[in-house]
């Protein structure tokens, strides 16, 4: 079984004591947000889980506790961006992340850690080529710690347009000059690029656009292979490779606030919560 953490809130930022005393507990209940009535209970053992996949902007919370973590296979995704706290209000600094990051690649494996640079989206601050400049620079800074990086351009979603109604979708062309410019970088880096939920278009240009969090992922951070019984298409397009499309977590309790997040509906029910 593996146990996803990272679609709904960042539990390793803001509940990762929540997690550890699941953890210590043996189990976990979910609630599902479409229909609060029903509650499902998952067992935490090592002997069930087979790896714990988390996706988080800030690891740091979590690291004091990966001693507690060492029984279960593990897969991070560290989304890591250049943007201000104008975009990403209570996101660390960008620098201390990265150096979270290579300490969580030190700890688990390089094969057990991914970037993720996104959502990208492309305004008058933040250009096609700030997106490149800044790129360059956090590759050249995460060199060595991960061979993965997975990149998204901002998809406009309900919640997004209330809370980021200056957002707009990245033109094709931008897109196209953003993905051969981060390929590019990335190979100089030992990195591959992975389009999240993009289409083949940059497949051509040495982008692997065969997912970001399948199947293989999980087996290569676990160095074995797993037996995996056929997935539902239940993510947000038949475009998504990825094997989990639920988690622990809940809506509306994300405290970094992002301005392009899905998964809050607003600042004030995040509070509340």
């Amino acid at each position: 079984m593996i146990i996803n953490t990272g679609m709904r809130s960042d539990i390793p930022a803001f509940y990762h004591e929540w997690l550890i005393n699941r953890i210590k507990e043996g189990f976990v209940m979910v609630r599902n947000p479409y229909n609060p009535s029903q509650v499902t209970r998952y067992s935490l053992s090592p002997e069930v889980v087979d790896l714990i996949a988390f996706c988080t902007k800030n690891p740091a919370p979590m690291l004091p506790h990966m001693d507690t973590l060492k029984p279960y296979g593990q897969y991070w995704f560290v989304t890591i961006t250049p943007y201000g706290t104008d975009i990403e209000p209570n996101v660390p600094d960008k620098q201390k992340v990265m150096e979270d990051f290579k300490t969580l690649s030190d700890t688990v494996g390089v094969d057990c850690v991914g970037w993720r640079y996104d959502p990208i989206f492309v305004d008058d601050k933040h250009s096609v080529d700030w997106h490149i400049d800044q790129f360059e620079q956090m590759t050249a800074t995460l060199s060595g710690y991960t061979k993965t990086c997975v990149i998204s351009f901002i998809d406009i979603y309900k919640k997004v347009e209330r809370n980021f109604p200056d957002a707009r979708e990245v033109f094709k062309k931008d897109r196209l000059t953003i993905g051969k410019a981060f390929i590019e970088i990335a190979k100089r880096h030992d990195m591959i690029i992975r389009p999240c939920a993009e289409g083949y278009d940059l497949a051509s240009y040495g982008a692997d656009c065969s997912g970001c969090m399948t199947v293989k992922t999980f087996e290569t951070a676990l160095h074995a292979g797993l037996d995996v019984p056929k997935r539902s298409r239940n993510q947000r397009n038949n475009e998504c490779a990825c094997l989990l499309g639920t988690d622990i977590g809940a809506y509306d309790t994300c405290g970094h606030l992002c301005r392009y997040c899905y998964a809050n509906t607003n600042a004030a029910l995040v509070k509340e919560n």
